[in-house]
C-alpha cells in the first residue's frame, strides 16, 4: 500500500453505521440522508470514502453483517479503480433486518462451516481478491468454532490459499477470547494472525491482552474507539477539558487515546458522514501529554459496566 503520512495511515475506516439503516452509533441520525434508502445510503458512503481516501486512509473495514456495505465498498473500489488499498472483512453475523429501521432483530450470528462457506461466497462475489483480512466476527471464549474441526480446517484452507485471517471479539471477556485464538494451531501453524477488538478511553480493559498479540507478531486493529460515539455526544468533563486544552472536539481527544497505545497498527472509525470525519481527524494533530494521558485515565469503566450499558443502545 501507498503510505499516508503518520498518522493517518494508521487510521482505517469502518462501514457499521453506513452499511444500513440502523445502527447503536449515537450522533448519527441527525446527519444521515432524511430518507435512509439503499441509494441514499449509498451515495453517502461513497463520499464518506472519497473524503477519507483523500485525507490519507487506505484501510476499508466491513462485514456481512453491515447490510450493504461490501456492496457499496465494492462499488466505489470498481468505480475509482485504486490499487493502494487494504480491505478487511468479518463473517459470522448475518443482516437480517431486510433494510428495517424498526424491527425486533438485526443480524443473527452463527460460528458454523455452512455460514463460513456462504459467507465467504457473498464477500468473494463483491470483493473478488481485494480482501487483504477476513475475520471472525465477534469470537468469545466459548465460541463453537474452537471444537468444530471442520470448520477450522476450512479456515486453514482458506489462509493456505493465501488469505489472512483474523477475528474480531466484543464482550467483557476480550482478552479470554484472544488468549484461546492465540493457542488455536491447524496445520502446525496459528490460524490467525490478527485481532481487532473493542478499546476507548471508557473501555481499556483488552489493552493489555492487545499488547501481547502485537508483541507476538499479530496485527492488531482498535475498533469502537469513540464508544460508540458516546464520547463524541455526550463526553465526560476529563475529555472535554483535555479537548479544550488542544482547541479540539471530544472525537478527536478519543481518538489521539486510540492512537497513542503502541499495540494499535490500526486505529479504526465510523463516522457517518464527511463532518464526522473531518472532525475525527483532527485527533491525528495533536500529541497528547503525559498530564493529558493522567486526565483521560480515570475514565476507565469496569468492564461489565460498559458492555451492560452497550448493550442498552438502541438501533435507531
Amino acid at each position: 500500500m501507498t503510505a499516508a503520512p503518520q498518522p493517518r495511515r494508521r487510521l482505517g475506516l469502518g462501514l457499521a453505521a453506513l452499511g444500513r439503516p440502523a445502527y447503536i452509533n449515537l450522533g448519527r441520525t441527525g446527519v444521515l440522508p432524511a430518507q435512509r434508502t439503499v441509494e441514499a445510503m449509498s451515495e453517502r458512503t461513497h463520499l464518506v470514502l472519497d473524503a477519507a481516501y483523500a485525507n490519507g486512509i487506505r484501510w476499508f473495514d466491513a462485514a456481512r453483517s453491515y447490510g450493504s456495505a461490501e456492496q457499496f465498498l465494492s462499488e466505489w473500489l470498481r468505480s475509482r479503480g485504486y490499487e493502494d488499498i487494504a480491505v478487511s472483512s468479518k463473517w459470522g453475523y448475518a443482516y437480517v433486518a431486510e433494510w428495517r429501521v424498526e424491527t425486533a432483530v438485526h443480524e443473527v450470528k452463527e460460528h458454523s462451516l455452512e455460514r463460513l462457506r456462504t459467507q465467504w461466497a457473498e464477500t468473494s462475489e463483491l470483493l473478488d481478491d481485494r480482501v487483504d483480512l477476513y475475520q471472525v466476527h465477534s469470537l468469545t471464549a466459548d465460541s463453537p468454532l474452537f471444537d468444530d474441526l471442520a470448520l477450522q480446517h476450512a479456515l486453514a484452507r482458506l489462509r493456505d490459499s493465501g488469505v489472512r485471517l483474523g477475528l474480531s471479539t466484543s464482550g467483557a471477556e476480550q482478552g479470554a477470547a484472544i488468549e484461546r485464538a492465540w493457542e488455536l494451531e491447524v496445520g502446525g501453524r496459528q490460524l490467525f494472525s490478527a485481532v481487532q477488538s473493542t478499546w476507548n478511553s471508557l473501555e481499556p480493559s483488552v489493552g493489555s491482552a492487545l499488547t501481547e498479540a502485537h508483541t507476538g507478531g499479530w496485527q492488531v486493529l482498535a475498533k469502537e474507539t469513540l464508544a460508540n460515539g458516546r464520547l463524541a455526544v455526550d463526553p465526560p468533563a476529563a475529555m472535554a477539558k483535555v479537548a479544550g486544552r488542544h482547541g479540539v472536539s471530544a472525537d478527536a481527544v478519543a481518538l489521539a487515546h486510540a492512537l497513542a497505545q503502541p499495540w494499535a497498527d490500526v486505529v479504526l472509525i465510523g463516522p457517518a458522514s464527511v463532518e464526522q470525519l473531518m472532525s475525527n481527524l483532527a485527533g491525528c494533530e495533536i500529541a497528547l501529554s503525559a498530564g493529558d494521558l493522567a486526565d483521560l485515565a480515570p475514565l476507565a469503566q469496569d468492564a461489565a459496566t460498559y458492555w451492560g450499558q452497550r448493550a442498552d443502545l438502541a438501533w435507531r
